[in-house]
């Protein structure tokens, strides 16, 4: 008999519910687009497309299920919403389309509010604090290594809600980050070339140092891994953990070196083509 309770969990869980929301405005923002599809357009769409599927891939599917019983494959999930899915959604663009999505009333009133309510003036202010590079990257960087911190790790794996939890701020600060790295209107980064190449290298160190920390140690880091009986595919909590390394070190390091990689290049092109076209004046009629 079938039975729907996989299909109704691998469903479930409010971050499918935000990937279809999300889905669902940026259909309707796109209906109220007055400008032809062009091929950057189309790019951007497929970008949007896969930063979706990513969420779902890492939240609601047999991963999340592994991420209990393996560390290797808690690592890969935590990739997949730190540095492949947020640098999708950036390089889609996605925010005006979807604020367009909201009816035309809705959107004014929102606006007015969030822009000239007293109440809402300290969210302002930590909107414009969080604007600048240094405070994303620290946001990005601490939120990533506190909750790898074996008590709060330990948590995440104890209760649901702790868990949502820590993905909802691992997402969320990635935002910040590579919204700092890739432009995305209305984010735009203030970081000339180099910078942002530093900007990026720097967070990649981080990650490093947590990689080697797992791979160097002699003992499992987290108790709850290391007092399961067995694991899928018979190996260890030791070789687990020297796989999460792995995991962090190579697989973690690609978005990471793709946007370095992709800053410099730019950097090294000629002014002429990095900076847009100027048409010339035509010269006056005698």
């Amino acid at each position: 008999m079938f039975d729907p309770k996989p299909l109704l969990d691998w469903t479930g869980g409010p971050a499918f519910a935000w990937v279809v929301g999300a889905a669902l405005l940026y259909c309707l923002g796109g209906l109220h687009s007055a400008h032809p599809r062009s091929g950057p357009d189309r790019w951007r769409t497929a970008s949007f497309v896969a930063g979706l599927a990513t969420i779902v891939v890492a939240l609601d599917s047999p991963i999340d299920d592994l991420a209990e019983e393996l560390l290797w494959v808690h690592m890969v999930q935590h990739i997949l919403l730190l540095v492949v899915a947020p640098p999708l959604l950036a390089v889609a663009r996605p925010w005006n389309r979807m604020w367009h999505g909201f009816p035309l009333g809705f959107r004014r009133r929102t606006a007015r509010t969030v822009t000239q309510s007293p109440r809402l003036a300290p969210l302002r202010r930590a909107a414009g604090i969080f604007q600048d590079p240094l405070p994303s990257w620290l946001a990005f960087n601490v939120t990533f290594l506190a909750w790898h911190l074996p008590a709060a790790y330990d948590a995440t794996l104890q209760s649901q809600f702790v868990h949502a939890l820590e993905h909802a701020m691992f997402f969320g600060t990635a935002l910040l980050f590579w919204t700092r790295v890739i432009d995305s209107p209305p984010w735009r980064s203030p970081l000339a070339d180099v910078p942002r190449a530093i900007y990026v290298g720097l967070a990649m160190v981080v990650s490093w140092m947590l990689a080697i920390a797992f791979a160097v140690s002699t003992a499992p880091v987290y108790a709850p891994y290391a007092a399961q009986a067995s694991r899928p595919g018979g190996i260890t909590a030791l070789a687990d953990q020297q796989l999460a390394a792995g995991v962090m070190w190579v697989p973690g390091s690609i978005p990471f070196t793709i946007a370095i990689l992709f800053v410099i290049y730019r950097w090294l092109q000629p002014k002429r083509l990095r900076e847009p076209s100027r048409e010339r004046p035509l010269p006056e009629s005698p």
